[in-house]
Parts: structure tokens; sequence; C-alpha cells
């Protein structure tokens, strides 16, 4: 498989992947692909990076959906897979599983995807939760309040009031955690998050992968976060407004949706067009989520919508 470096550890220790190939500048990446020889490709992502390295190595058999740009650049061109299921809503995991369908995959039953915390990652993640007050056996929950656009992002205020709600009803302890890039958030959250709640910034994605892993339960947005505790089969609250949970929920796993009154259907991807005050997302009341979590704590259900 090839993957972006920053992401590559999502396949580390995976037994089903022979190898991780991870781009580097386009040529290079290029002519390493095309020495290689590699019979089939399969362009999992569509878009015109993908499309020029899936030409560059050359293979005869070339795979890509039918419906995304340079065709010319494939020639075995999967149809909608609406048509290959049969109905009209598709999850994401099997818009991607229909290449291999329409290829000869026998169809049956997806399970839920994997990643693999590693032994050393996990080691680092319990000597950096002891440093901050939670022991190793010590139940805890994750939550990620950040996301890639405004659209997407519950606010902070009420991530720390379900973490103080979560210590005073199940005794629980909540790691808050934070990307690179939400430095500031991060400092916010330390000067209001109080006993028995940890605030974590900056981990790596293996650190990241381990956290989630040892999580009671796992509280986000709709990011990449929240598919890795559905990965690792931690049980999940997913909080949507700006895009569809039937295309984009946690996939195979204990979950609760929590979803806004209304979705930004109105507003081009990415952007919104109300204000701070009016974003749709903030039709989710805290106690919804507090419900959500109740439901996954108390008795772990199937999928389900709050």
């Amino acid at each position: 498989m090839l993957i972006a470096p920053a992401i590559a550890p999502v396949l580390e220790g995976n037994p089903a992947v022979s190898e991780i190939l991870t781009t580097r500048r386009f040529l290079s990446t290029a002519r390493e692909l095309r020495r290689r020889r590699f019979p089939v490709t399969y362009n999992q992502h569509g878009g015109p990076t993908s499309a020029l390295l899936t030409l560059a190595v050359g293979s005869p058999v070339r795979v890509c959906w039918a419906r995304l740009q340079f065709q010319s650049f494939y020639n075995v061109r999967v149809p909608d897979p609406a048509e290959i299921f049969g109905r009209q809503e598709i999850h994401t995991v099997e818009d991607r599983i229909a290449h291999f369908y329409f290829t000869g995959l026998p169809r049956g039953p997806i399970p839920r995807a994997q990643v693999f915390p590693q032994p050393d990652a996990i080691a680092a993640v319990r000597k950096l939760l002891a440093e901050q007050g939670i022991s190793a056996g010590q139940p805890y929950v994750v939550l990620r309040p950040g996301a890639a656009t405004l659209t997407k992002q519950w606010p902070l205020d009420r991530f720390l009031e379900l973490a103080h709600w979560l210590r005073d009803t199940y005794g629980l302890a909540s790691v808050l955690d934070f990307g690179p890039d939400e430095a500031a958030s991060a400092a916010a959250a330390r000067g209001h998050a109080g006993f028995g709640v940890v605030v974590l910034a900056s981990l790596g994605v293996r650190e990241l992968i381990a956290l989630i892993s040892g999580a009671r339960l796992f509280v986000g947005n709709d990011t990449g976060p929240t598919h890795i505790a559905a990965a690792v089969g931690c049980p999940a609250v997913a909080i949507f407004s700006a895009t569809d949970p039937t295309i984009w929920g946690p996939w195979q796993v204990a979950h609760r949706v929590v979803e806004a009154d209304a979705r930004c259907d109105t507003c081009p991807p990415g952007r919104c067009y109300a204000s701070e005050r009016d974003r749709c997302i903030l039709s989710v009341g805290t106690s919804r989520v507090q419900q959500a979590c109740a439901a996954l704590l108390e008795s772990p259900p199937a999928a389900g919508r709050s």
C-alpha cells in the first residue's frame, strides 16, 4: 500500500499488508513505483496526484471509479457503488471495497477496519498518562474536540462540560487530545480542565492509536481519530453536523451518532456562512451527548443515533 508518511502508522503491524510504501517527491515516488512493475494498481484516492502516480506505475491493469476525472488513465472503470450494492445509501467503506468486488473479490460481510497499537507506543502513552495522574489500569475516556473545519467543531466548552460530567457521574478521567495545530485550544482547555481532566497536545499518530486503544470510550467530531476509535474497537460517540453519518459514521463498532438538528447542506463543503453563534453543530446540546455516552457506558448497544 502507498500512503502519505504522516498517516503510515495506521497500517503498522497489519498482517494483511505485506509492505508499506510512503510517498516522497513526485518523481522519485513515480520512479520507484515503476521500477517495481506492479501488475495491478488500485487508485483508492482518485485525485489528480494519485491519478498521475497510477499512470506512472505502468501497471497493465489500472483500477478506479468511473465517476472521477482522468478516466483515460484507467482501463478498469468501476461503476457507481450504488449499482454494485443495489441501493443508494453507501458507506465510504463499501465505496472503497467496490473496487475489489468489481474485480472479482467474493462478496461477504465487511468487518470493521483494524489498526494495531504497537507495544512501544503503548508503553510511551502509559508513561505519559502516569505523569498526568492516570495510573496503569485506571479507566479513562478520550475526547477529541478538534476537527478540520469550523462546521464540524462542537464547542470546546461543551467538551469540558462533558469531561466534568463523566468524572462526577462515572468516576472516569478524561483525556482531551489536540492536534499539532491546535495549541491555542489546548491552552484554553488546560485553563479550565480541573481535577480528573488531562490535556494532551501533538501526539504522533502511533501514540494516538495507543491512547485510544486503551480508552473506555471515545467522543469526537467527524474526524480521523473517530475512525481510529472504530478501528481499535473502542466504543465511540460521534458528533455530526456538516457530513452524512450514513456515509462517514463509525463502521462496525458499538457507537452512537449525535446529529445536529440541521445539516450544513446549504453551505459549500468545509465552509460555513452562518455566524459563529448560529453554526448548525451548536444545536447539539451537551445532554444529548451525555445520553449517548451513558448508553455505551452502561449497556453497550449496536450502532445507533441520538
